[in-house]
């Protein structure tokens, strides 16, 4: 099948479209970011606020999976209109030329969904935007929500990066391999589920797979873990796997809670959800095993930064 995947070039993108290669589909990519091109994917230089740029990407395509967006917590909390006009009204444009061309997909939501920040109520608008989409002109659409995903290639922010989004794994490993304080906002005790972004990845293409060949599931599936792990227990692990590999152990230090996440938040996915399509929770890689193939690679980021 020859996929669109928007954001392809992206951290959850660039996974995808391997995993789309290793099942013998063809991936198409549309991105407005200008960087390693892989094998056998081919490419569209675009925006999805574009909408003839979406529509003439999903004219090549037999199937899609949307990924693009703009990301940020507490980072868009003060100029949302960026995001939101990308998220949202890009969004409908992959919507809309999906429709026209009447090609089943995927679209990727957020587990902290209920969540008043830009990201969460933009993710979360386009989610039941799908849903209407489903119901009312009958687009083969499923809604996939990812919860924390983590791994290779995850972009870092400032000091260790040029990210403009501070993500969690990224900013503990960076810190901890370079011996800084790890930071955590609030007092730890928010639960997250950390899920490595190959099983995102594979719960993506497992729910396209699904949906072309069965038709859209009805309920919103959730690539989550189902594991309660607070962000100080993620903190702890990371220090560790960091200690294993280098031989620093990082102190941990508490911030304010940031803008747009409120305190002692629960952000949990229901793995059974995922049956439907085939795949199970219990194949997921452990977090002891993630941190373990995340911190080799953030540390040869760094050693690269030192060069």
């Amino acid at each position: 099948m020859k996929v669109l995947v928007t954001g392809g070039a992206g951290f959850i993108g660039s996974w995808t479209v391997l995993e789309l290669l290793a099942r013998g589909h063809e991936p198409l990519v549309l991105t407005n970011q200008i960087g390693k091109k892989v094998n056998g994917v081919t490419y569209f230089y675009g925006d999805i606020r574009d909408d003839v740029a979406v529509t003439e990407a999903m004219a090549h395509a037999e199937g899609w999976i949307h990924l693009a967006g703009v990301l940020g917590t507490a980072e868009t909390i003060f100029n949302p209109r960026p995001a939101a006009y990308t998220n949202i009204i890009g969004g409908l444009n992959v919507l809309e030329g999906a429709a026209q061309y009447n090609l089943p997909g995927v679209n990727i939501a957020v587990g902290n969904y209920w969540m008043n920040n830009t990201y969460s109520i933009t993710k979360n608008t386009v989610e039941r935007f799908a849903q209407m989409f489903r119901h009312e002109r009958g687009l083969k659409v499923t809604n996939l929500r990812a919860l924390n995903a983590y791994g290779a290639g995850q972009t870092v922010a400032s000091p260790h990066g040029s990210s403009k989004v501070r993500k969690i794994m990224p900013s503990f490993m960076c810190r901890a391999l370079s011996g800084d304080p790890i930071e955590i906002y609030g007092d730890g005790t928010q639960v997250m589920d950390m899920i490595h972004v190959y099983d995102v990845a594979q719960a993506l293409v497992s729910a396209l797979e699904h949906t072309a060949k069965f038709g859209p599931v009805e309920h919103v599936l959730e690539a989550g873990s189902g594991n309660d792990t607070t962000v100080n227990d993620i903190a702890n692990a990371v220090v560790t796997a960091a200690y294993e590999l280098v031989g620093i152990e990082s102190e941990i230090v508490h911030l304010p809670m940031r803008h747009g996440e409120p305190d002692n938040s629960v952000v949990l996915g229901n793995p059974k959800t995922l049956e439907v399509i085939g795949v199970n929770a219990r194949d997921f890689i452990s977090l002891e095993a993630g941190l373990k193939d995340t911190a080799e690679y953030f540390k040869e980021y760094l050693d690269s930064l030192n060069d």
